[in-house]
């Protein structure tokens, strides 16, 4: 079976677009106006940057690698750092002060014109909380407000749901600014604004307090941090509906940043300033005890006089002493530290940082320690203990103490081996000094003591003047390139954007809906749909007309009357090589109500108009509906069916002259029988056709639809020319070439052309009628001048 694939005409369907453009237009007039509606009732959403730069002492001291420079660039050492920063920057921590700080869980609200207006710092009054008895931060509320007077307002119930809300005075509960209000969740009091944001009687104000968890998630996630790749510095940006509250936001993010930083490096200091200070107290303790066993032993000794003598004693002692109080001191920091690393219940994992031992390594150790520890506890804010970061730089920093208590460890016995030695060689050279009452020994012993733990005390009180100017010289790690900025022009919704949405939408909804339709619709509605899916000759169609023209006239300028015209001139140009022979016409369709008694009878009154002796033969004895149409009321009594079951009945006892028409004739069906079939495959059919074969030009057979029944095809021979009818917007395409097509490529009908039926001008059809030049029939309008 051979069929065509329909072909997409885009002019057709421009066409169909086109008439339906009423529709199309008031889809978009309706999208328009929902556009501006949504403009009018949305909240707009402005947009605030600001821009910093991560400071990294440390890392602009070394070089990057080589793998880091071809990755990154020549400055991404600090690529994961600044990872780690902005995991910082959202953290929740941060996020929940900032909100505390500024109050963002509490926002003012006032009726409008159009929509609720939101304060923000220009608020006509403002609510406190006693914090000692509030819980507000975990809460959600709703207060309605109505000011009374410049000194009193009205609350109202907290499930009144609007501002617009018409409320009785009565229904609310008068209180004077600055009196407290006591509700389950905390007490307050409400203070009016002075100056222009002052309240004005009768304005309407709702106080909407938001759970701090809530905000905090939202503007965690709102904050928009941005960054290049090998760089340092970091963008900020933040979309609210107030422009001033992104700014303040972003400002505020910057310092709670720089404070976080700040508090993580000062805790170093802490720990070893409270190191310094536990130090400092035991030392003083024990320089007390010393001093006063020394006073003690002079008075009880008289040993006031014995200076000079010991001066000239110990002078070639002098340099053996100082060696040996140096080496007794770096014995008893060891010590100290060695206690501090082992001790249980410390508050912090941080080490007393350049306690003074005086080795180089050591001090690297304990440095790297901190750094570690310092980093672990900035990860567990935003992070938990399975971290595999987090367990990662547990083993760091405990590798590292176990090293470094062997280290000190190491360092400890060396030093004790060394203080004996030097307390031999002291032995050695008091022994030396026999002459020396045994009194002046135990005060030199004495202050030997005292000297050392003087030296010790002195040097921990520099240590810990070092460590508060080391806290001084903090700074914070995020420079600012950029405050917080915005143009306080609204981002979103943009009206132009809007409203070309609007538009786009208004066209792509009903042009998409008819385009849908038409895709599912099966059916023939012109020309091209029949040409371009059946492989059949087109003959030709008919114009759509009103029931009440249902025939043609001899003189007639209708559209339908020159569409009869031009198949009457197809059909002779088809059978143009019977000039002198009659002309045979069938006429059939798939169904029923395509209009063959239509066609059948107005082209064969159109045929008799040029003169040519026309027979109209009403074959389709089942439905007869041509002398309807005819508007022939007197019914014949005999027709073709009584012919086919009468011997007796000779042909032109069944012929009918139209009472109007003296070129055209009507053989009507007759009594509609109960065996139409078997009738038509008579040999008496073969007879007729025989007998009017020279008694008139053309014959015109209205005959039954072949897709129904098989009367049609048992006469088809005797047809010169098959007309099949298709009514448009009425029969499916897929019928007609499972019908259609077979019957023409099996040439089951003579000839067989395509004529299409009540076409509509407009909606799929073509659009254009027929006829040419003026009807001198047709009246003229009031307004035509010619």
């Amino acid at each position: 079976m051979k069929s065509k694939t329909p072909t997409v005409d885009l002019k057709q369907t421009l066409e169909l677009f086109l008439s339906y453009w009423k529709w199309i237009l008031l889809c978009v007039i309706i999208a328009i106006m929902l556009g501006f509606t949504h403009l009018r009732y949305a909240d707009y959403e402005y947009k605030a940057n600001a821009t910093i730069k991560i400071r990294d002492e440390e890392q602009s001291q070394k070089l990057p690698s080589l793998d880091d420079v071809k990755a990154n660039g020549l400055f991404s050492g600090g690529a994961d750092k600044i990872k780690d920063e902005i995991r910082v920057i959202r953290s929740r921590e941060i996020a929940e002060n900032i909100v505390k700080n500024l109050d963002l869980n509490i926002r003012y609200y006032a009726d409008g014109k159009i929509k609720e207006k939101e304060f923000y710092k220009d608020s006509p009054i403002k609510i406190n909380f006693y914090e000692s008895d509030s819980i507000i931060d975990k809460i959600g509320r709703v207060l309605f407000i109505k000011i009374k007077s410049p000194t009193q307002y009205l609350l109202f119930n907290e499930k009144e749901q609007s501002l617009f809300d018409d409320r009785e005075d009565a229904d609310g509960k008068l209180y004077d600014f600055g009196e407290k209000v006591n509700t389950p969740y905390g007490g307050f009091y409400i203070v009016p604004n002075d100056g222009k944001y002052a309240p004005k009687p009768g304005t309407n104000i709702k106080i909407a307090i938001i759970p701090v968890r809530k905000l905090i998630n939202a503007y965690s996630k709102n904050v928009t941090i941005s960054t290049e790749k090998g760089s340092s510095v970091i963008g900020l940006e933040l979309k609210e509906t107030v422009a001033q509250r992104a700014i303040d936001y972003l400002d505020e993010l910057i310092k709670e940043y720089n404070n976080d930083v700040l508090k993580d490096k000062e805790e170093v200091v802490k720990v070893t300033s409270d190191f310094i200070t536990n130090r400092l107290q035991k030392v003083s303790k024990e320089l007390e005890e010393v001093d006063y066993t020394a006073e003690e032993l002079q008075k009880r000794n008289n040993l006031t006089a014995l200076g000079a003598q010991a001066d000239l004693n110990l002078q070639a002692n002098k340099q053996l002493e100082q060696q040996i109080a140096s080496t007794a001191t770096n014995i008893q920091l060891i010590s100290f530290l060695q206690e501090e690393i082992q001790a249980e219940g410390r508050s912090s994992d941080m080490l007393p940082a350049d306690v003074g031992i005086g080795d180089a390594s050591t001090a690297q150790m304990i440095a790297s320690h901190n750094e570690l520890v310092a980093e672990r506890n900035r990860i567990l804010k935003n992070s938990s203990s399975k971290n595999p970061v987090v367990i990662n730089l547990n083993d760091q920093i405990n590798a590292l103490k176990s090293n470094l208590e062997r280290s000190l460890s190491n360092m400890k016995q060396t030093s004790e081996l060394t203080l004996n030695n030097l307390n031999k060689e002291n032995s050695r050279i008091r022994g030396q000094l026999y002459a020396a009452p045994t009194k002046a020994r135990q005060f030199r012993d004495i202050k030997r003591q005292q000297d050392i733990k003087e030296s010790l005390y002195l040097y921990l009180l520099e240590k810990r003047e070092e460590s508060a100017i080391r806290l001084g010289m903090y700074t914070p790690n995020a420079k600012i390139i950029e405050n917080a900025y915005s143009s306080f022009m609204p981002i979103a919704p943009k009206p132009a954007i809007i409203y070309l949405a609007s538009l786009i939408l208004g066209l792509m909804i009903p042009i998409g809906i008819i385009y849908l339709i038409n895709l599912l619709d099966s059916k023939i509605y012109n020309k091209n749909d029949l040409v371009n899916m059946l492989d059949i000759p087109y003959l030709g169609d008919i114009p759509k007309t009103s029931k009440k023209q249902k025939l043609i006239k001899r003189v007639d300028y209708s559209p339908k009357a020159e569409a009869f015209r031009i198949v009457r001139s197809n059909i002779d140009f088809i059978l143009r090589n019977q000039k002198d022979q009659q002309k045979r016409i069938f006429i059939t369709s798939t169904k029923a109500q395509e209009g063959k008694s239509h066609t059948s009878t107005n082209l064969a009154s159109s045929i008799s108009f040029s003169e040519k002796s026309v027979l109209l033969i009403e074959m389709d004895i089942r439905v007869p509906k041509i002398l309807d149409y005819l508007g022939i009321k007197e019914k014949p009594k005999k027709g073709l069916s009584d012919y086919l079951a009468d011997s007796s009945i000779k042909p032109q006892d069944i012929v009918v002259k139209h009472p109007e028409n003296e070129f055209l004739y009507i053989i009507p069906s007759g009594t509609i029988p109960p065996n139409p079939s078997e009738l038509l495959m008579s040999p008496r059919v073969t007879e007729l056709f025989k007998y009017f074969e020279k008694k008139y030009d053309y014959i015109v057979a209205d005959t039954s639809a072949v897709g129904l029944v098989s009367d049609t095809l048992l006469i088809s021979e005797l047809a010169d020319l098959f007309i099949y009818v298709v009514s448009a917007d009425n029969v499916d395409k897929r019928r007609l070439v499972n019908i259609a097509q077979p019957l023409f490529e099996d040439k089951r009908l003579p000839n067989m052309t395509m004529l299409l039926n009540g076409i509509k001008p407009g909606k799929k059809g073509y659009g254009y009628g027929y006829g040419y030049g003026n009807n001198p029939n047709k009246k003229k309008k009031w307004y035509s001048f010619s």
